[in-house]
């Protein structure tokens, strides 16, 4: 298949009336005749675009899904190719619920590259994880206005053992606590416990449905994934040996060098598309039909 600078060249020799769809869809559909399985490329242009708005996943995003599963035989399974830098916790909550309705969680997650955040949260309500070398997923705790939701804890629970310890310290912490809303560390809270359950449960439903004794694994995980303390930074890039090191049930696209070219090929269709268009984000399925999101 492909490599990334000929998929480039075929684009730029014209390759149909549009040369970055058809050029796209092609690949995909040679994917989904290698698989058998329903496959949609869900793509933002986080990498290329960070600053344009609406790159999260957000509840406009149930409509493309709805486009793009219309007519599909269900029955088929879906793979579901992510890139994103992450989103909504109840967008994603909506999202990785309605999938799962119509497909009765028959689903795979594929990262060709990066699914981080509420990425690694849609990844972790599938039954497996494809992942190759360059595959990254990234820690689940919630950000709120950009701040991790348990560092803001951590900074109240300090400020409180600090002033109890020395009170001369009160105005140096009312300076810095005062920058949050009243209701703050309670909405802090709650999107943590939230995060935390819903992969959880989905975790216990779907990936590890038919192991009884899974408790133990599935807490390990979920406080790898959502423990700031051990992950330290919402950025860091979880790589396939430690996802599957922490006890997530991972897929090895080298396994299958066929596969994993025919997923490179797609993957890089998608960033070239999102390279050369003043698009924010991407999803299609393998029969050609996708819903475009133009950035201004």
């Amino acid at each position: 298949m492909p490599n990334w600078n000929e998929v480039l060249k075929e684009i730029n020799d014209g390759f149909g009336t549009n040369p970055l769809d058809s050029t796209r869809r092609k690949y995909l559909k040679e994917l989904y005749k290698k698989t058998g399985r329903n496959t949609i490329g869900y793509y933002s242009a986080f990498i290329e675009r960070p600053s344009v708005e609406g790159l999260e996943i957000n509840d406009s995003d149930i409509n493309a899904f709805m486009a793009v599963i219309h007519g599909m035989d269900r029955s088929k399974g879906l793979d579901l190719i992510l890139h994103t830098p992450g989103g909504s916790i109840t967008a994603t909550e909506s999202l990785v619920t309605y999938l799962h309705k119509l497909f009765k969680g028959d689903i795979r997650a594929i990262i060709p590259q990066i699914a981080m955040s509420a990425g690694t949260m849609i990844a972790c309500s599938c039954k497996s994880i494809m992942m190759g070398k360059q595959s990254s997923i990234g820690p689940i705790d919630p950000q709120l206005k950009g701040i991790p939701a348990q560092g803001i804890i951590e900074e109240f629970e300090r400020a409180i053992t600090e002033v109890k310890k020395d009170p001369s310290t009160t105005e140096i912490w009312r300076t810095v606590v005062a920058k949050y809303p009243p209701t703050f560390i309670g909405e802090c809270s709650n999107a943590i416990r939230l995060s935390e359950t819903l992969v959880k449960t989905w975790l216990l439903n779907n990936m590890f449905r038919s192991d009884h004794k899974c408790e133990k694994t599935v807490e390990e995980i979920v406080k790898f994934l959502s423990d700031h303390t051990v992950s330290m930074t919402h950025s860091r890039h979880i790589d396939a040996v430690e996802a599957k090191k922490i006890g997530l049930i991972i897929e090895e696209m080298e396994k299958d060098n066929i596969l994993q070219d025919k997923i490179l090929t797609v993957h890089h269709a998608f960033i070239h598309t999102l390279g050369a268009a003043k698009i924010k984000k991407i999803v299609e399925n393998h029969e050609g039909v996708a819903l475009v999101q133009h950035s201004a």
